[in-house]
């Protein structure tokens, strides 16, 4: 199942390389993380589109006992296809897929994703800008619209959380 195309990849490899910033940011996100995962008795976690990986240092210093992972297919070292874990983390990532690929990447999290997946989902533009001019966040659409698409796949296990530049959410996953 493809999930991004090849320029595109290219595009983040280098606004990844270029920019201290983009996809630097995992690590405000680590407590509650390690929280929701001691909650469910999570062995595993996956941070999926992990970008430098700073959630995935975090946690493993709050929880050395859990197995964390990371993917990102446009960070080199982190592109294998991950294994299923017990809790998914998938922040500020969604709006990033190309739109063509968003129900492929949503069908990917399913099957990797075995009890929880924990996701925020950004609904206004970003600060950065692709090496093409576009704007990093390829998607800007309502909290209505993700949920929407999410809910194929996905069944929220309470109301998501806004505020005012998108919502999180924590799901599971619907049966296949």
């Amino acid at each position: 199942m493809r999930t991004i195309s090849d320029r595109y990849q290219k595009l983040n490899y280098e606004l990844h390389k270029q920019s201290a910033d983009y996809g630097g940011h995992g690590d405000k996100n680590a407590t509650a993380v390690v929280n929701v995962a001691r909650n469910i008795g999570a062995k595993s976690i996956l941070d999926y589109g992990c970008g430098k990986g700073r959630l995935g240092a975090a946690v493993r210093e709050l929880a050395p006992d859990i197995d964390m992972r990371e993917y990102d297919p446009s960070v080199p070292g982190k592109t294998k296809q991950p294994a299923p874990a017990d809790l998914v983390v998938c922040c500020d990532v969604m709006e990033h897929v190309e739109p063509e690929y968003v129900d492929s990447v949503l069908a990917h999290l399913h099957a990797v994703t075995q009890r929880i997946l924990m996701a925020t989902f950004a609904t206004t533009e970003s600060t950065q800008t692709l090496a093409d001019g576009r704007n990093a966040h390829l998607i800007v659409q309502p909290a209505e619209w993700w949920l929407e698409k999410i809910g194929v796949h996905f069944e929220p296990v309470e109301p998501p959380s806004y505020d005012a530049t998108g919502f999180g959410l924590i799901a599971k996953p619907r049966p296949k």
